[in-house]
């Protein structure tokens, strides 16, 4: 099976194949059709399994303004993470893999965050995004796509609590896509309250590594990463602190906009390698 059976666009699978990802993994081979066909999705699936780019390609296709074939228009998503680390992650996913379409997208880091208020994804874990829409600086009512990302490490973070103050404020006619590490007896009455007879879907942990068949995105970098630091680039944790930005990245991003402006975090910063889940 390749990503044009999954049903996605051509400009979404170009930028899929640039990368050098040549075909999906089993979440996103089960995940992807569901997500594009409007139906609430439940997925348990462990790290390294291509888990967050099952959902980051369908709902590139799907909130994409330059997608002449779907009647998607105007939707507006909401993913809530467990944190600011998981938060940059998927948004530097959805810049990498939105080359060829226009999505606003803005990514709550911290309670200072300046938000887009005409952003279509907002990106954000429980407690920052509570903050931003206590101060009005976000309007959640209109969602029209749920996704959380992930419900078992939102618990362990404590989080909640302040998820069900976020559901809250989310309409009830809404598409809900949720993923969890493992199921969870103390998550179960708030995914009751999320998500509408979803489709099941669980990787087994025997497929964990398999997102590395895929290509061998642990040590490939984007080609403007590539251009902007040749022969000195090393494997470092994305988690590492106050990474160095590197001025001659920051100079191709000013000159190419290859990103349309939403350049990602970890093509600025010296020294890191991006891993796609």
């Amino acid at each position: 099976m390749n990503f044009a059976d999954l049903g996605l666009s051509e400009k979404t699978i170009q930028a899929i194949e640039e990368f050098g990802i040549k075909e999906p993994t089993t979440v996103q081979s089960d995940v992807i059709p569901s997500i594009l066909q409007g139906k609430d999705v439940f997925t348990i699936a462990p790290a390294g399994c291509g888990k967050t780019m099952s959902y980051v390609f369908p709902l590139i296709d799907i909130i994409s303004t330059n997608n002449a074939n779907t009647e998607s228009l105007g939707k507006n998503i909401l993913i809530i993470t467990p944190d600011s680390t998981q938060s940059v992650k998927v948004s530097d996913s959805l810049a990498v893999f939105n080359k060829y379409h226009e999505i606003n997208e803005a990514t709550i880091k911290d309670r200072d965050e300046n938000v887009d208020n005409e952003a279509n994804v907002i990106i954000g874990s429980p407690d920052l995004l509570l903050d931003v829409a206590a101060e009005g600086r976000v309007d959640l009512s209109n969602t029209n796509i749920l996704v959380v990302d992930d419900i078992n490490l939102i618990k362990k973070q404590k989080q909640l609590t302040n998820l069900e103050k976020i559901l809250e404020m989310l309409p009830a006619d809404k598409q809900n896509i949720v993923y969890t590490n493992r199921r969870s007896r103390e998550t179960q009455d708030v995914l009751d309250k999320i998500l509408k007879a979803p489709q099941e879907i669980k990787v087994d942990k025997a497929k964990e590594q398999e997102a590395a068949k895929s290509a061998p995105v642990a040590e490939k970098q984007t080609e403007a990463q590539s251009e902007a630091q040749p022969a000195k680039t090393k494997s470092v944790n994305h988690h590492m602190a106050q990474p160095k930005r590197d001025p001659e990245a920051e100079a191709l991003m000013k000159k190419y906009n290859a990103f349309n402006g939403k350049t990602p975090e970890f093509i600025l910063n010296q020294g890191i390698v991006v891993n796609i889940d």
